[in-house]
């Protein structure tokens, strides 16, 4: 190993996209240092990730960034209708529309004090960079690639290239996290594979602008159309920034991975929009659709998350949201493992609760491709006949039917649970039913805690983050002091919150719920355990009881 230390910090972040970003806040909001390296100027060409979802939101409420997110630039009254179309936009026909409202009319709903937001990647990476740059001891370092690392028993080595200098920078780390992306130089010096389909559509994305885009039509403006003609869906457009910029994707670019020339580009727009038209192309990316998820998220002292972990067809907006689960389950566990009172089995329980919600995701995003894609072949299709109108209408019927689960996601947003966690504790009772569209709130060991408001603008929710809550849900006032006593002398952050409000009773279930610092239940009952320290070792990853304990 080289004598030569450049820089020292506690986690080191590959990659300063989203995910990356996003868990250096959290680390800084939790007070850890960390240095994130991004081999870009962190210039966005064509954003990735439009949809910002409600459990993500919740995690921007965590932070305190909800009025950043909503201070973006996409316009807010802008309308979030997701319209089928056959044929071309100006000559040919609606036939379906899944109306939404703009995000200035969008509610939450019962089960989370947030709802969703409209907020692309070159609008939300931003609003995480002034976040993770506003906490003392993150450090973003921009143009600065990482090259490679060398572990040892207590930290990690990392070899970073400054692109400007060509200068080697040689890292220090407690950890190191590889939020690199689908691409990423992390997980391939790792040597971990992906499982999965590599390949499900090469698709290429084309951004153009075009001012005053939608007096070209006579359709009622929306977010997002889809258009059909008798070979099926094959190309989408959205609208990127919801004034001049559209995002347009022709879904089934090629049979292989090919670059599209831009005669067949504008040909192609031409096709979709029914007419010839001015904008300029501000770039074309082609891509693969894949289905993949990494064998392992864990390599001794490094970890891999979002795109580099998992990797998914973007029809739900799962990607970008699941990455940000990953690291939300990750900081808190680095924190509890700096700070001494995570046990040995703490950071292994990452791969354990994280990667069957990945295979889970991306499981439900190639669906929703499929549904997208499931219009059989109709040669009558855009026929102005009466035969041509009954198989656009049987045709939009179905396909508003069948991606309905694509905009009702619920499910998959809040829904998923740790069960099996090594750091949950079963109770015994069956595991809440897995469904994409709705969502019950529980709390079942392993699942999302519960959302009740206590006071207007205050929600259970807020009560999380900050280590592990016990909360008290019984009228008798329980004695709960053994608990408390065997945190304490394991040190780990435990308070505990009285609450007799009938609806937080009903939705908690049991008189004693205990919850993590990311918001997800550890253990529930309606009495004390037998043996207190043995819970608390259980949910600090320091294992089941050890024998012999009194």
């Amino acid at each position: 190993m080289t004598d030569i230390i450049d820089i020292e910090t506690d986690i080191l972040i590959v990659g300063a996209g989203p995910v990356g970003l996003a868990l250096a806040g959290d680390l800084g909001w939790r007070e850890i240092s960390c240095l994130v390296v991004e081999q870009s100027d962190g210039t966005i060409v064509q954003p990735r990730q439009d949809l910002v979802g409600v459990r993500t939101m919740e995690f921007c409420r965590r932070w305190g960034i909800v009025a950043d997110v909503e201070a973006a630039p996409y316009p807010r009254d802008y309308p979030q209708d997701n319209i089928y179309i056959a044929g071309g936009l100006v000559q040919g026909w609606e036939i379906g529309r899944y109306e939404n409202p703009p995000m200035a009319g969008e509610k939450p709903l019962p089960q989370s004090p947030q709802h969703r937001e409209r907020c692309p990647q070159n609008m939300f990476d931003p609003v995480l960079r002034k976040f993770a740059e506003s906490r003392p001891g993150v450090s973003l370092r921009y143009r600065h690639r990482f090259l490679g690392v060398e572990q040892f028993d207590d930290h990690v080595v990392a070899r970073i290239e400054d692109i400007g200098t060509n200068q080697i920078l040689f890292v220090r780390a407690r950890y190191l996290v590889g939020c690199d992306g689908a691409g990423s130089a992390v997980r391939t010096g790792l040597g971990i594979e992906m499982e999965g389909n590599p390949a499900l559509t090469y698709t290429t994305n084309v951004i153009f602008r075009r001012e005053g885009f939608e007096a070209l039509h006579d359709k009622r403006p929306g977010y997002r159309f889809i258009f059909v003609k008798p070979e099926g869906t094959w190309a989408t457009l959205v609208a990127i920034n919801g004034r001049d910029q559209w995002r347009f994707s022709i879904v089934r670019a090629s049979d292989r991975p090919r670059e599209l020339t831009e005669d067949e580009i504008r040909a192609a727009i031409a096709e979709a929009i029914g007419i010839e038209f001015d904008y300029e192309i501000l770039s074309v990316l082609p891509w693969t659709r894949r289905q993949l998820v990494a064998e392992r998220f864990r390599d001794g002292r490094v970890f891999i998350a979002g795109d580099a972990a998992h990797m998914m067809s973007p029809t739900g907006g799962f990607g970008m949201n699941t990455g940000l689960g990953d690291i939300v389950d990750l900081s808190w566990k680095f924190e509890a493992t700096l700070q001494g009172w995570g046990g040995e089995a703490l950071l292994d329980s990452y791969e354990a609760e994280r990667r069957p919600v990945a295979l889970r995701n991306v499981a439900e995003a190639s669906g929703n491709l499929g549904r997208m894609l499931s219009p059989e072949k109709s040669p009558h299709l855009l026929d102005d006949t009466d035969e041509g109108a009954a198989i656009r209408e049987q045709t939009g019927a179905a396909l508003a039917e069948s991606m309905k689960r694509e905009w009702q996601s619920l499910g998959i947003h809040l829904g998923y649970v740790y069960a099996g966690s090594p750091i949950c504790v079963p109770d015994g009772t069956p595991a809440p039913a897995s469904d994409a569209s709705d969502y019950v709130q529980t709390s079942w060991p392993g699942a999302r805690a519960p959302h009740v408001w206590l006071d207007p603008g205050w929600s259970t929710l807020d009560l999380f983050g900050r280590g592990f809550v016990l909360l008290c849900l019984d009228a008798e006032l329980m004695d709960i002091d053994a608990l408390c006593e065997a945190a304490d002398a394991a040190g780990v952050p435990l308070t505990s919150v009285r609450l007799s409000k009938k609806s937080a009773v009903r939705a908690y279930e049991r008189k004693l719920v205990l919850v993590r610092p990311d918001g997800h239940v550890a253990w529930r009952g309606d009495t004390l355990p037998d043996n207190p320290a043995d819970l608390i070792d259980i949910i600090r990853g320091a294992g089941p009881a050890r024998e012999g304990r009194s």
